[in-house]
């Protein structure tokens, strides 16, 4: 029954909207949801042949949800293929909106990229077409790029730097009068000579305050990044952070970004949005190799964390990954792989071999960027 309704559902997405009644999608609640969105991308891009929508609903479907003509723009459109079909599709429609039906707008006019609100959707879009871009409008996408970032940087950075600083510094003056902050040993010491006999009372004519920043060891964080598609929310972000953590004065920052190759872009840190401009998604992946690499990088280990940020999905025999795993972990770094580091959290990886690295004992798991650095600061403490 399940192969028979996906046989009908894709008839379905063939014959357009106008045979709702007749064939209606079938399957459970998420399964119809789900090629009901497909339908509205294949309408909104053969509605651009001939100039009229040639798939349009003819006005008798009551049916609601999903994306909406209304809410679709050359951005969010190619955003959504991407993600709702298999690669080799995606990539025949957008070629198909690309060459025969002109949809070029965000390829050709820097004006169409210029009015458009500067936001994690259109970065995604940019990222996903910039092999395609020249001149000014490949000029005023990494504009946009950089304004991305640096939005995001702003987000980020103070939770980050606060978590990482950690501890108290006790011998340190601190700039920030907090409660939390008051050296209590020092303000009683250096307030003795103030003690009243008669009323038996300290009296606090100067407060002292440590500052939150320890004197650390240099520590390094190593981010090697998959570059596949589905981890182009886990690479702007990895971009980002990158940034922020090679501020902190007591952290070395190395990122590698890898598919089958490998690509240290460590000197770029500073510069997130050429980190992103410059990655190439899709391809193989070889995480094994990627991980080997980052190996070689380390100098102390009990000073250093490696972060894979990767779904797992190996394009080769494990072995290479496993051995490395066991090598880094037994070294005495830090070792974690991260399934997803973006505002969601919610990966899809695959979890077998997920399972087989926790058990050797690496963290696998998603983060969100605001507790990223709060746990880096943990597993470095």
């Amino acid at each position: 029954m399940l192969d028979n309704n996906l046989a009908i559902n894709r008839w379905r997405l063939v014959l357009g909207s106008m045979s709702d009644n007749s064939l209606p999608f079938s399957g459970s609640e998420r399964e119809i949801q789900s090629f009901e969105d497909m339908e509205q991308l294949l309408d909104y891009l053969y509605s651009h042949a001939q100039g009229d929508d040639v798939r349009a609903d003819d006005g008798t479907s009551d049916r609601s949800g999903g994306l909406g003509d209304s809410q679709l723009t050359a951005a969010r459109w190619i955003t959504k293929v991407r993600e709702l079909f298999p690669r080799q599709t995606s990539e025949v429609l957008e070629r198909h909106a690309l060459d025969e039906f002109k949809m070029t707008e965000l390829l050709t006019d820097k004006k169409v990229l210029e009015q458009m609100k500067p936001d994690m959707s259109l970065l995604k879009t940019i990222l996903q077409l910039k092999h395609l871009m020249k001149g000014e409008v490949l000029e005023t996408a990494k504009r946009i790029a950089r304004t991305v970032a640096e939005e995001l940087s702003k987000k980020l950075a103070h939770n980050t730097k606060q978590a990482l600083t950690g501890r108290l510094d006790r011998s340190t003056k601190s700039p920030i009068h907090s409660a939390r902050n008051i050296d209590i040993r020092k303000t009683i010491w250096r307030n003795l000579k103030n003690y009243d006999k008669e009323n038996e009372t300290l009296v606090l004519k100067d407060i002292y305050f440590s500052s939150r920043v320890k004197k650390y060891n240099k520590k390094t964080v190593i981010i090697a990044v998959d570059e596949s598609g589905s981890m182009l929310g886990s690479v702007i972000f990895s971009a980002v952070m990158a940034q922020i953590i090679s501020k902190l004065p007591f952290a070395e920052i190395r990122l590698v970004i890898f598919d089958t190759e490998i690509v240290d872009l460590s000197g770029m840190v500073e510069d997130p949005a050429e980190v992103m401009m410059s990655i190439q998604l899709g391809g193989g992946t070889n995480i094994g190799k990627a991980l080997s690499y980052c190996e070689s990088l380390i100098q102390e280990p009990s000073n250093t964390c490696v972060l894979c940020v990767t779904d797992l999905y190996e394009g080769t025999h494990p072995n290479l990954l496993l051995n490395t795993t066991q090598n880094i972990l037994t070294s005495g770094a830090k070792l974690s792989f991260l399934t997803a580091l973006d505002e969601c959290a919610n990966p899809a990886y695959d979890k077998n071999l997920g399972q087989r690295l926790a058990d050797m004992g690496a963290f696998v798991g998603a983060l969100t960027p605001d507790q990223l650095g709060d746990y880096i600061g943990r597993i470095l403490s």
